[in-house]
């Protein structure tokens, strides 16, 4: 008979049954229970060698410590963090309101967290959520540290990732395919007729999904055969003042280009109100288009065209997925694609 190991039966496991334990990880490191024990709990009281060969166990296996004591850790709290980049950006409020009605509805409760755009940060931040033993997680985006990726696989909970489509996800997904969508924008620019077309966004470094979608804007212009690589950045938050500055650069150092293409509405919006401010006629003399498709597009003048992303609807179907997983049911597609619509208006 073929004897299991820690690692054979990890491999083993199915989501929503046992998950790896203390004594698996114990058994992977050859050393007692009680000593990775304390190696978790009081880490100076053991050697640096040891500390290290149990971190390793911990790291391969993706064990999870349980920071919540007897029947209410092995039943799981009625608590689902939401793990976002950020909590000032209105992409991110309105998914995070769809998802909290409906699982409050449900009778579950959301904790919020905020990585800044940085995995190091979700990876400390989901390892200590973890401890106190949610129902669930739902987080933003497939790109995570391996670590972190690993331990939510071997949790066997339910585990939602959002904002992102992609053929890979930890346990379901809920997204909008972020290359389509920058493709979308750029070919309405060129259907207009614009052959000098730049692509304007901020964070970009931290922010993949906004470079995601100016490749999809890039390869759409480099099969119209045009000018494909303008492209203008700054590196602080998304704001109004950063897209009139970047509104401002672009024009300076391009004085011949035909349309904007901004990463997100916000920065669009900032262009637009400078573009007024200097008497610049948009679209005659520039074309603005954005990304989201914040209300406050409908409110500019002219009308800021943009591709929608039904954000809130995104938080509901990820909640509701996050529930059939809780109510034992299997989703009949844990993989949703949540769309996106090009509205076209006034300044393109």
């Amino acid at each position: 008979m073929l004897k299991q190991t820690p690692t054979t039966r990890s491999r083993r496991r199915h989501r929503g049954t046992d998950s790896v334990t203390i004594q698996d990880v114990a058994s992977e490191a050859g050393v007692a229970p009680i000593t990775v024990s304390r190696a978790l709990n009081t880490p100076e009281s053991v050697s640096a060698k040891l500390r290290e060969r149990i971190d390793q166990a911990v790291a391969k296996l993706g064990y999870v410590p349980n920071l919540v004591a007897g029947g209410l850790a092995s039943a799981g709290m009625r608590m689902i963090p939401v793990v976002v980049p950020s909590l000032s950006i209105l992409t991110f409020i309105e998914v995070i309101h769809g998802i909290q009605q409906t699982l409050e509805q449900a009778g579950y409760q959301v904790l919020l967290g905020s990585t800044d755009f940085d995995l190091d940060r979700e990876a400390s931040l989901i390892e200590s959520l973890l401890g106190y033993s949610p129902s669930g997680v739902i987080l933003t985006g497939l790109r995570h540290h391996e670590r972190t990726s690993l331990r939510l696989k071997n949790w066997g909970r339910p585990v939602v990732e959002i904002m992102e489509l992609g053929d890979e996800c930890i346990d379901m997904n809920v997204g909008v395919d972020n290359h389509a969508a920058g493709a979308c924008m750029a070919q309405h620019l060129l259907d207009r007729g614009f052959k000098r077309i730049a692509y304007l966004g901020t964070g970009m470094s931290r922010d993949y999904r906004a470079m995601q979608r100016f490749e999809g804007h890039r390869e759409a212009l480099k099969t119209a055969g045009v000018e494909f690589d303008l492209l203008f950045r700054r590196e602080e938050p998304s704001s109004y003042e950063a897209g009139r500055l970047l509104f401002l650069e672009a024009l300076k150092t391009r004085p011949d280009l035909e349309a904007l293409h901004f990463a997100n509405d916000n920065l669009a919006a900032g262009a637009l109100m400078e573009a007024n401010r200097q008497g610049i006629c948009v679209p005659e003399e520039i074309a603005i288009g954005g990304y989201l498709g914040l209300s406050l597009g409908e409110h500019l003048s002219p009308r800021l065209s943009t591709i929608t992303v039904p954000r809130y609807e995104m938080g509901v179907e990820a909640a509701k997925l996050m529930l059939s997983r809780l109510e034992g049911r299997q989703p009949l597609a844990p993989r949703l694609d949540i769309g996106y619509e090009l509205k076209v208006r006034g300044s393109t």
